[in-house]
């Protein structure tokens, strides 16, 4: 028989590591404590919305919208918009300091930088999709990245992309109010 003082004594390092690990697991967020004061970071966001165009034999693709967010490391915004061809004044702004501290550190810790930059196809049935580009610059290292909406591809996109388009996205519905 196994005495209870054991099953005591082999339960403490059980229920803390179980203490530690549940406030982990259950933080959604990145930790801002990732971003250096000295990283210099910029983000270039493009949306298009697309749609298929067919001219009998011939098809192309235009842009119905197009959206572009630009962040500089100083926390400085320009918003950009077209559509229909025709260019909307810009809007300019100032990311808070937190908020661009979270974006660089959800940037930096994820690895995001070094996500290879692969194209993703589109199916042959989509015709009006969005399609997204983020150019990020950190420290001098570039990662530029394409993709469409998942509906409009068989290919899986990274979670990693889609959490820094909702953050971005997120930025443009601030500013665009």
């Amino acid at each position: 028989m196994v005495k209870p003082i054991y099953l005591a004594l082999g339960a403490i390092p059980v229920i803390v590591a179980i203490l530690i690990s549940v406030p982990l697991l259950t933080k959604n967020e990145i930790p801002t404590s990732a971003a250096n004061s000295a990283d210099k970071i910029e983000i270039e966001y493009t949306k298009h919305q697309l749609k298929k165009i067919s001219y009998g034999i011939t098809e192309r693709v235009g842009a119905q919208k197009t959206e572009i967010l630009y962040i500089k490391n100083d926390g400085d915004i320009k918003y950009s918009v077209t559509e229909q061809g025709y260019l909307q004044p810009d809007i300019r702004s100032k990311l808070d300091k937190e908020k661009l501290e979270k974006l660089k550190a959800l940037i930096k810790e994820t690895g995001f930088i070094a996500i290879p930059s692969e194209s993703f196809s589109i199916l042959e049935n989509a015709t009006e999709y969005q399609k997204s580009n983020v150019k990020i610059t950190l420290n001098g290292r570039v990662n530029q990245i394409h993709w469409p909406e998942q509906n409009a591809t068989s290919d899986f996109i990274p979670p990693i992309i889609i959490m820094v388009q909702s953050e971005l996205d997120q930025i443009i519905s601030e500013i665009s109010e």
